[in-house]
C-alpha cells in the first residue's frame, strides 16, 4: 500500500519513521503542505491519503480523491468533523481514525490549562522575568474541595475525571452515556452542570448538537468566577458570546487549546502575519486568558500511539480486515 501524508511536521514524521520498519509492505511518501484542491492531485498513484485535525476534506476534495482512485483516508487523529462524510460514502472511500491515542495527553494539558488560569502562571513568569517580584494580582483558589465539571466522559473526560479526582475535587458531568467506571462521579443534567461547577472543562465531540453548546444562555447560568478549559473543538464556544461573558467578569480564567478561528493557525507560525479575524487578537487581549495551539495530544506516548495506530488501519484494511471500531465510514 502507497499512502501519501499531508501536512506533516517533522514530530510527525520522526514518529511515523520510528514504527515504520514494523509495516513491510507499505510506501510512505511526506508532504508538508496540506491537502487542498489544488494539491490532491499530488494524491494520484496512492491508496490512501494521511490527514489530521485541520485539513479541510469537502465533497471537490473527495470527489478528486476518488478520481485518483484513493480508496482510504487515514486520519491520524480521533476527530472527523472537518470530513464531508456523505460524500466519502457517495465515493466509496472508507474514512478510518485512531480514536483513542493518549487521552490522559489531553486531559493532563487541560488541568494544566486550569491550573495555569488558576494561579496566573502565565502572568507570574512574565513579571518575574521583568525582575518584578510582587504578588499583585496572582491570587487564585484552592481546587480541593471544589467541584469539577466535565462536559463528555468518553476516555478524555473520563482521564480529566479521574485527574480532577485525584486533586480533591468533587466530580459531577453529563454525558448521554454515563460511564460506569467512574463510580466517584455525580452525573446531573446540562443545567445543573452548568449552575455547579467551579471548574467547567469540555470533552464531548462536536455535532449539530453540541455546537455552539456553550453560548451566552449558558455563560449566563454558570457561577460567577468559574474556569472554563476546553481542549476538544473550537466551535462548542461561541467566542462572541465567550468575549461577552469575559467583559461581564464571569470567569476567574479561560484556557483553551481549540477555538473557532484556529483553522489556518493551528500548528503554523504566523508570528509575521496579519490575522484574518479578530477573534484570537480579542481572547488574547484579555489577562484571565490561555490559549494554546491544540497541542493538547503533544506527547511522545501520543505520537507513537498515532503513528501505530494509523499504520495498522493501514494494513488491517491492505488485508481485507479493516479494523471495524476505527472506520468512520
Amino acid at each position: 500500500m502507497k499512502i501519501l501524508f499531508y501536512d506533516m511536521k517533522p514530530y510527525d514524521k520522526e514518529s511515523f519513521e520510528k514504527v515504520r520498519p514494523l509495516y513491510g509492505g507499505i510506501e510512505i511518501d511526506y508532504l508538508k503542505t496540506d491537502i487542498s484542491i489544488s494539491t490532491v492531485p499530488l494524491s494520484k498513484g496512492y491508496d490512501a491519503v494521511c490527514l489530521f485535525v485541520a485539513s479541510d476534506v469537502d465533497a471537490p476534495v473527495i470527489e478528486k480523491l476518488s478520481e485518483n482512485n484513493v480508496k482510504l483516508i487515514l486520519m491520524r487523529c480521533a476527530g472527523y468533523n472537518n470530513i464531508d462524510l456523505d460524500a466519502a460514502k457517495k465515493y466509496g472511500i472508507t474514512v478510518m481514525r485512531v480514536p483513542g491515542y493518549s487521552p490522559e495527553a489531553i486531559a493532563e494539558h487541560a488541568l494544566a490549562l486550569a491550573f495555569a488560569v488558576n494561579r496566573h502562571i502565565h502572568k507570574a513568569y512574565i513579571k518575574v522575568r521583568e525582575n518584578n517580584f510582587s504578588l499583585m494580582g496572582l491570587t487564585g483558589v484552592n481546587f480541593f474541595g471544589k467541584t469539577a465539571g466535565i462536559f463528555g466522559t468518553g476516555k478524555i473526560g473520563a482521564a480529566m475525571a479521574r485527574a480532577c479526582h485525584g486533586i480533591g475535587m468533587k466530580i459531577i458531568a453529563f454525558d448521554k452515556y454515563p460511564n460506569k467506571n467512574l463510580d466517584f462521579v455525580e452525573y446531573v443534567t446540562i443545567d445543573e452542570l452548568l449552575k455547579r461547577s467551579d471548574l467547567l472543562s469540555l470533552h464531548c465531540p462536536l455535532t449539530e448538537e453540541t455546537y455552539h453548546i456553550i453560548d451566552i444562555k449558558a455563560i449566563n447560568k454558570m457561577k460567577d468566577g468559574v474556569i472554563l478549559v476546553n481542549t476538544s473543538r473550537g466551535a462548542l464556544i461561541s467566542s462572541d458570546d465567550l468575549i461577552k461573558g469575559i467583559r461581564q467578569h464571569k470567569f476567574a480564567g479561560v484556557g483553551l487549546d481549540v477555538y473557532e478561528e484556529e483553522q489556518n493557525n493551528v500548528f503554523e507560525n504566523r508570528e509575521d502575519d496579519i490575522m484574518e479575524t479578530s477573534i484570537t487578537a480579542r481572547l488574547l487581549s484579555f489577562p484571565n486568558v490561555i490559549i494554546t495551539s491544540h497541542q493538547g495530544f503533544l506527547t511522545e506516548e501520543a505520537l507513537e500511539a498515532i503513528s501505530r495506530t494509523t499504520l495498522e488501519n493501514a494494513k488491517s484494511f491492505s488485508e481485507g480486515k479493516a479494523i471495524k471500531e476505527n472506520i468512520i465510514v
